[in-house]
């Protein structure tokens, strides 16, 4: 069911000095870093006034903090970039406030997006919607818990291998990653370039899928960008529906594989057919993407040096000033891709890992696209447990590493996947299904879930 509908023909000023009021209700679970609210208010009375229309005229949002916005500060959660205020805003941003909808903050993030529980915040981490003891997922963790709080119908957030659908599983809100190139990535604060993906997180499919609608397309700005594609539209005929074998295993939580089956089985009662499929590649998935996406990092978070812009530390010489304002500005997790990222591009490791790792990658998006000659859709867990506990895998890296185990294949591929509410865990955190498609099948992704939420 849309929330979206709920703000349009409202009083614009109305819809935003309630979503205002809502965050400053909720401070205690800390998924805002700052709120915009002179700006957000002035557009709010051009809405009223009539001097602004369209399809989300008077709707309250909230981008991650590392979208760059006209108001305020853009952090990405990192000390590095503590004042810097933009001076331009990304396209995403542009494109929905040109249909009328409002950006009322900035949401808490890992730094940089590097994480998967936003404890990785060089301001503090975010608390589970549903249990303030648990993580929120990351890096998008404030995105998706203002949209399960209520306090706005949508939020936007970046996915580079799970970092929308992941946090969106743990609080019961719909996730969505588009196919690579969907969204223009201009003006957003850059993690991985080849896997990098602009999304949003809503309450239901049919106003992720507006969202997308009007965020998707060509940009000038960004040469990745495909052109138009993004059509809704709704199922005509059962699809074939492949439920991916190793995301069933015996390591996975059994509250997450009886979520799973229990809507696989509403899949089958709505017609669809479904079997078992095996890509025994998967099991290379997650080495893959933690040589490749630390090699995109090193490279990335270079222009940090405390000279161009950013935190610059007092130092007597040049090199000084590059190490302490990197020491200071940068997170312990920014430092391990860091060194993981450079170690693999240094001579002599180049071969073996890092070009090792991109064939690697070429075989996994070929055993995905032979699967999708016979299947319209896969589906699996997002994630292999509900969220756990704040503080639970933050002494070991590669434990949360795994987290991102059901997640990274899709991202690797470039392929679209959403992130679907499923059911709940013993405890009663939330549990999501992960949708997956073939390249620009992202609508039929959108219509397969809308019409899920209807059975």
């Amino acid at each position: 069911m849309s929330t979206i509908s709920q703000f349009l023909g409202q009083s614009a000023r109305a819809n935003v000095e309630a979503a205002i009021a809502k965050a400053h209700e909720h401070e205690s679970f800390h998924a805002l870093l700052g709120l915009t609210e002179e700006r957000a208010l002035a557009r709010a009375d051009q809405v009223d006034r009539g001097e602004i229309s369209g399809r989300l005229a008077g709707v309250p949002f909230i981008a991650k903090d590392n979208f760059l916005t006209l108001s305020g500060t853009t952090t990405a959660a990192s000390l590095f970039l503590e004042n810097f205020e933009a001076p331009l805003q990304a396209t995403a941003i542009e494109k929905l406030e040109a249909e009328g909808a409002i950006c009322i903050g900035k949401a808490n993030l890992d730094a940089f997006a590097h994480g998967g529980s936003t404890e990785n915040s060089a301001f503090g981490p975010t608390k589970n919607a549903t249990d303030q003891t648990r993580v929120a997922g990351g890096s998008s963790g404030g995105s998706a818990v203002v949209v399960a709080l209520g306090i706005v119908p949508f939020a936007l957030g970046t996915d580079t291998g799970g970092s929308i659908r992941q946090p969106a599983s743990f609080n019961g809100v719909v996730g969505v990653k588009p196919t690579y190139g969907t969204v223009s990535r201009y003006g957003v604060v850059a993690m991985a370039s080849s896997t990098d993906t602009v999304g949003v997180l809503a309450n239901s499919s049919e106003d992720a899928e507006l969202v997308m609608t009007i965020m998707s397309g060509k940009d000038t700005k960004d040469m990745t960008t495909l052109s138009d594609f993004f059509e809704p539209t709704s199922i005509e005929a059962p699809l074939r529906i492949g439920v991916i074998k190793e995301f069933m295993t015996d390591d996975v939580d059994v509250s997450v594989r009886e979520a799973t089956m229990t809507y696989i089985e509403r899949m089958k009662a709505a017609g669809h057919v479904i079997e078992e499929v095996s890509m025994p590649i998967l099991k290379y998935a997650l080495a893959i993407y933690y040589i490749v996406v630390p090699a995109e990092i090193s490279s990335n978070l270079g222009r940090y040096d405390g000279i161009r812009y950013g935190r610059r530390a007092d130092a007597s010489s040049l090199n000084d000033v590059y190490g302490k304002s990197r020491d200071n500005g940068f997170v312990a997790e920014n430092k391990r891709r860091i060194m993981i990222g450079s170690y693999v591009l240094s001579s002599g490791f180049f071969d073996a890992y890092y070009q090792q790792a991109q064939k690697a990658r070429t075989l996994l998006i070929t055993a995905f696209n032979e699967l999708f000659e016979t299947f319209d859709v896969l589906v699996g867990p997002v994630a292999p447990t509900p969220a756990f506990a704040l503080g639970e895998n933050t002494a070991d890296p590669v434990k949360m590493y795994l987290a991102d185990v059901m997640t990274v294949p899709a991202s690797l591929a470039g392929l679209p996947a959403i992130s679907v509410p499923a059911g709940k865990s013993e405890q009663g955190l939330p549990i999501g299904v992960q949708l997956i498609g073939a390249r620009r099948q992202d609508v039929r992704l959108l219509a397969l879930a809308k019409q899920m939420e209807t059975q």
